[in-house]
């Protein structure tokens, strides 16, 4: 069931801190951000064209969007002085399919992936390596892979898509190679990641792979995409070529039927109307087919302090990512 409690229970073991403060959670006591006024007719729900443009811009409601993305990267900066540089391994043939590896001081040990976002055109692995530090300190091998971008793809969402995929069935065919547990991998993602990471979960593994079906056995999806309809109406579609094939096909609310792995959904109230939509709809739907899922609404989280949360112990999204891992 759909749990958006105003508190959440303390986990069953301590989560070592790893040299970041803790915070407390606040869940949704907000009310969540007001659309834009509009004039012109709606083109989606109650969004007239200027608003749902900006309800796909980050850069309209996270008004410190460059102040936290720098902080993330100097956080980085300091946790790999901390526990070293990331491995760099290639999971595929092209120059894009590569992947940053840290790994726990023991074997046996459970995989966390974390697939970034970035609006599919920008980011990297490495802007997000602090979150790798909470991880291996309790355990956890840490994977972040990267792939090509839609500007770089033309267009197309496609290779984006293929590439994630090739990434999580590289480290189920190799987590024994650097001590990890293919039996015990663990995911989560951010925003247009959040998009990339549901594809994932809702591919036939068997199928296409030749590998389980249940080969994710949990993740924690943040702030993301899951119907693409409106995106595609959105000013998205100006560098996203959407067609009537790539909207169903990718839109991962839309093929819950295949998902076999139990969610966790985090949003934050100060998040675009259409952000905070995605994900209650995304977890409705998935309750209603069956599955078990979780819904953590944040108070006072933007788009990137969601997911900055990720790298926190007792964070929004960090502590819901350990409790998966470690129960």
């Amino acid at each position: 069931m759909i749990s958006n409690s105003p508190a959440m229970k303390p986990a069953r073991r301590t989560f070592l801190t790893a040299g970041i403060a803790a915070t407390g959670l606040a869940l949704a006591t907000q009310t969540p951000a007001q659309s834009p006024a509009r004039k012109a007719p709606p083109v989606w729900l109650d969004l007239d064209q200027e608003a749902l443009d900006k309800a796909y811009d980050q850069a309209f409601y996270a008004q410190n969007i460059e102040t936290l993305i720098k902080r993330c990267e100097w956080n980085t900066e300091v946790a790999r002085r901390r526990i070293g540089e990331p491995r760099k391994i290639a999971y595929g043939p092209s120059e894009h399919e590569t992947l940053e590896l840290t790994t726990a001081k023991r074997t046996g040990a459970p995989v966390h992936i974390f697939v970034h976002g970035g609006a599919w055109r920008g980011s990297s692995a490495a802007q997000w390596g602090y979150m790798a530090e909470v991880f291996v300190a309790n355990g956890i091998h840490y994977v972040a892979p990267d792939f090509i971008n839609v500007i770089q793809a033309k267009g197309s969402l496609v290779p984006m898509v293929e590439q994630v995929q090739r990434s999580i069935a590289w480290v189920y065919r190799n987590a024994a190679s650097f001590g990890g547990d293919p039996n015990r991998i663990f995911l989560s993602a951010h925003s247009s990641g959040a998009h990339l990471a549901g594809v994932a979960l809702t591919t036939d593994w068997q199928a296409e792979f030749g590998l389980p079906n249940n080969i994710v056995k949990g993740a924690v999806l943040v702030s993301g995409l899951y119907d693409l309809k409106p995106v595609r109406l959105s000013s998205r579609s100006s560098y996203v070529n959407f067609d009537d094939e790539i909207e169903h096909r990718f839109s991962p609310q839309r093929h819950l039927h295949r998902l076999s792995t139990p969610l966790v959904l985090v949003r934050g109230l100060l998040e675009t109307p259409e952000f905070i939509r995605q994900s209650k709809d995304f977890a409705d739907a998935a309750v209603k087919a069956g599955h078990p899922v979780e819904l953590i609404t944040g108070s006072q989280y933007n788009h990137i302090e969601t997911v900055e949360s990720l790298g926190n112990p007792f964070g929004l999204a960090g502590f819901a990512a350990l409790k998966q891992v470690l129960g």
